[in-house]
């Protein structure tokens, strides 16, 4: 499971291969982040809308567990280089060897923390 979601994020959204969709994104994809609907189209849309208008944006994933059909990544997304970036906690769930259910929360990096520890 834990390589279904790495591959997932290389090749779907980092290099924006949004053909291979279907073979990491159940068709029936239940969508808990507010701004998409549910369904593997949707999302599909999404992400190629999303690679036009930032064609270098990338996900690097910091973090990764997993726990019964559940994959966590804490990852950095920046949209382009040089860019301070945001942190990403997503959740999946798996069924039949596909990403049944997502859920998403962000932060922007700040330029400094209380305690000097990055939030990545």
């Amino acid at each position: 499971m834990s390589q279904l979601i790495r591959d997932y994020i290389e090749l779907v959204w980092n290099q924006g291969r949004t053909e291979e969709a279907s073979r990491f994104l159940a068709e029936d994809l239940i969508q808990h982040n507010p701004n998409l609907p549910d369904g593997r189209k949707p999302l599909v849309d999404f992400i190629d809308g999303f690679r036009q208008q930032l064609p270098e944006a990338r996900f690097e994933i910091h973090r990764l567990a997993a726990e019964g059909d559940l994959v966590f990544i804490h990852s950095l997304f920046t949209a382009q280089p040089g860019h301070r970036g945001v942190a990403v906690v997503d959740v999946f769930r798996i069924a039949d060897g596909l990403i049944a259910e997502h859920w998403d929360l962000r932060e922007d990096i700040p330029e400094t923390t209380a305690s000097g520890n990055p939030i990545v």
